[in-house]
């Protein structure tokens, strides 16, 4: 019996003494694997917290903001038109006359009021003068000297009725020369020469194109960012560009701007703020109705961290970068990603000031990986 439980217990420790000699065995082959891995050269570089520009960029649908359209605002004969269909006016620039001789008559007439009124004015002031000597002798009543002021009171008002009115016939007199009262493209004359028109009736509309004044709705989070950055930053150094698609294989159209208004009311069922910019344009080559993409150009995000966008994967936890550790070896880190800024991707949490990050290609890398750093474009991410 002994004997067999003897034999047992070699049979038993023979067994554990190949096992642990195997594990063993596969720990360094293991070890040796990882230390003859050959290093991946890639750029490697030390990343700092930093004030990084941002570039924004919104739709809109192009409108003219400016465009007016011209009514007649008296009555009468459509009696010339000075300009050419399509062409560029200038502000004050004469477009149509409507019959103004009639106008004009009403304009003679009503100074011949005046100089009427003016006239029983000076007698009724005589008038009240001599009264007013007369009562001083007890030779007319105080019911006849109060008479002739009163009708000193009435002259007077008259004057100043006709003076109205003339003024009146004046202005109705300028309206019968329309002019621009801005300057821009003007379109297709709606009345034709010699029609009668109303006051009211539309003339022709003049849509002005240079400057262009473009408005579009800006998200809630860019506007309070933009607008707390405007307490560092003067409004003037926040450009803006405006683009539109070219077609046929053409280059797209591209206009210089600046931003020169942002709302302080949220639309409640967008949440956003609506904004305005201006771009000089000169030629008319942006007209309205097209669809453009309005840029904001020197936007800030200030003291942030941020890693090229090529750096970034995506791990089993979410986006990641490799960093170096003091071993010179590649380990995932998961980070929180935040805005892009061209090329550049900012990152909220994950990684801190001085952290070594893989910013070249990761492909090919793995967390172990041995790192052999290439030379990065500057120091810092």
């Amino acid at each position: 019996m002994m004997t067999s439980v003897s034999r047992w217990r070699v049979l038993l420790l023979a067994g554990a003494t190949l096992l642990l000699s195997a594990c063993g065995e596969e720990q360094k082959q293991a070890t040796a694997g990882a230390q003859s891995m050959p290093p991946v050269t890639t750029e490697v570089a030390t990343i700092q917290r930093q004030d990084i520009a941002l570039n924004k960029a919104y739709s809109s649908l192009l409108t003219s903001e400016h465009e007016v359209t011209l009514v007649a605002r008296v009555n009468g004969t459509l009696q010339t038109r000075q300009f050419e269909q399509g062409d560029q006016v200038s502000e004050g620039q004469v477009l149509y006359t409507i019959e103004p001789e009639q106008y004009e008559a009403i304009v003679k007439q009503q100074e011949a009021n005046l100089q009427s009124a003016k006239a029983e004015l000076a007698r009724a002031g005589r008038d009240a003068e001599r009264y007013k000597s007369l009562l001083q002798r007890s030779s007319v009543s105080r019911q006849q000297y109060d008479q002739a002021l009163a009708e000193q009171q009435v002259a007077r008002a008259r004057v100043a009725q006709s003076e109205a009115a003339l003024a009146s016939a004046n202005i109705d007199l300028g309206y019968t020369r329309v002019t621009a009262p801005v300057s821009g493209r003007i379109g297709l004359s709606q009345v034709n020469l010699g029609n009668l028109v109303n006051a009211g009736t539309e003339l022709v509309t003049i849509t002005p194109l240079d400057p262009l004044e473009v408005r579009f709705q800006m998200p809630l989070k860019d506007a309070l960012e933009l607008r707390s950055q405007l307490e560092l930053d003067d409004l003037n150094q926040i450009h803006a560009s405006l683009s539109v698609a070219g077609g046929s294989g053409q280059a797209d159209t591209v206009l210089q701007g600046a931003l020169d208004f942002l709302g302080v009311r949220v639309d409640q069922k967008t949440s956003t703020v609506q904004a305005s910019a201006s771009f000089a344009n000169p030629g008319a080559k942006v007209l309205p109705g097209q669809f453009v993409r309005v840029s904001i150009e020197g936007l800030k995000r200030y003291n942030v961290l941020a890693v090229p966008e090529i750096a970034v994967t995506q791990g089993l936890m979410g986006p990641q970068v490799f960093v170096v550790d003091d071993e010179n070896k590649a380990r995932a880190r998961t980070i929180e990603l935040g805005e892009v800024a061209g090329e550049m991707q900012i990152v909220v949490s994950g990684l801190e000031s001085g952290d070594k990050v893989v910013v070249g290609d990761p492909s090919g890398i793995k967390p172990g990986t041995p790192i052999k750093a290439a030379s990065a474009q500057g120091d810092d991410a």
